[in-house]
């Protein structure tokens, strides 16, 4: 006999997909998305940028190799829930110091299992990201309609998740000095940055301009981050003041401030790009890579006609822009992250790229 569902998700449509519960056991509103990803599930609900959303798993095996110390991207999950087919809770694999549903009740995250996840995908990828409702499989539909006409989604995600005191990662043997806006950084980038020589100061999202300029970096880099772009003025603002005065490289959000404060606009996708997979174009090798992404809003494509940044990427499946420079100012980004573990290593040379330019700078200078 088939146990009793005790956890259910009520979308504003009213859908309603019952499951199982795992990790925390309070309710949630969240934004619902969906992730394509095979592998990397500790490195996702560890993802800043899934700050206040539901993350559906389209891969049906979810918790088989446990949590392992080295495999996080924050210390400090905020991931609002997250839904899976199956979830194992027995994990086999020898670097794995706890299971995902520990993890998830330390951090007060609900979890909800044996849902039809194929199905709900199907609904996102038809009707968009909107808002769920994680709750009891007993909640009356009336009421958890209700709870979700009056929720909002906060939209002080990057404040809630950026770093509160500058801090410092560094390498013994310096070639360069990078001052990282943490809009909500993962890890990798900072591992994949100190890689390459350099040392990186960490400061909070809303550092001044003039703050940073006194750290004397040989190079700016802007991280990725969760929500709207355009509620983050003061990193625009930033960018916009320190724009040809250092090389800039920026990821995801970052590609997306950098593109604001050149003049272009945002725009929020219908349900978002998230997984391993993505193709997309580089315009100037005509190469295609295949890259990891996460995000919810993309850069207007029209509106870059107007400013002085050039696409650099293109994503195939849906022509968005996924990488722009300003060449004669030393600024590039791209939307995904070339930086994910797991996951492909094609654009990894991004941070290359980023190496040479302030190589190039400190020659001249």
């Amino acid at each position: 006999m088939m146990e009793k569902y005790d956890r259910k998700i009520i979308l504003e449509d009213g859908a309603e997909y019952y499951g199982y519960g795992f990790g925390d056991t309070s309710d949630k509103v969240c934004e619902i998305v969906f992730n394509t990803s095979m592998v990397g599930y500790q490195e996702i609900v560890s993802d800043p940028s899934y700050t206040y959303q539901a993350v559906v798993m389209t891969y049906p095996l979810i918790g088989n190799y446990g949590i392992c110390d080295d495999d996080s991207e924050t210390n400090t999950p905020t991931i609002g829930a997250l839904i899976v087919r199956e979830y194992n809770n027995e994990p086999s694999n020898f670097r794995s110091v706890a299971t995902l549903d520990e993890i998830m009740k330390k951090y007060r995250i609900p979890g909800v299992w044996g849902v039809d996840t194929r199905k709900l995908t199907r609904s996102i990828r038809d009707h968009g990201s909107r808002k769920a409702l994680i709750t009891d499989a007993d909640t009356p539909i009336e009421k958890g309609i209700e709870i979700l006409r009056t929720s909002t989604i906060p939209t002080d995600a990057v404040s809630k998740v950026s770093c509160k005191n500058i801090w410092y990662s560094r390498v013994p043997k310096e070639r360069y000095h990078v001052v990282a806006i943490d809009c909500g950084m993962k890890q990798n980038i900072v591992r994949s940055l100190g890689k390459r020589g350099c040392s990186v100061t960490i400061v909070p999202w809303d550092t001044t301009a003039e703050e940073i300029e006194h750290l004397s970096p040989d190079g700016i880099f802007i991280s990725n981050g969760p929500g709207d772009p355009t509620d983050v003025q003061p990193v625009i603002e930033t960018i916009g003041t320190l724009c040809g005065k250092y090389p800039i490289f920026g990821i995801c959000l970052g590609h997306q401030i950098i593109s604001l404060a050149y003049g272009a606009k945002t725009y929020k996708l219908k349900f978002g790009h998230r997984g391993g997979n993505h193709p997309v174009r580089n315009v100037e090798t005509n190469k295609i890579e295949i890259t990891s992404q996460n995000h919810s809003y993309a850069v207007d494509t029209e509106s870059l006609k107007e400013t002085r940044l050039i696409p650099t990427h293109i994503n195939i499946l849906d022509d968005t822009i996924e990488g722009v420079e300003c060449r004669e100012d030393h600024v590039f980004s791209v939307q995904y992250h070339p930086e994910s573990a797991p996951g492909p290593q094609d654009s990894a040379y991004l941070f290359d790229k980023f190496i040479e330019i302030m190589q190039e700078e400190k020659s001249n200078a």
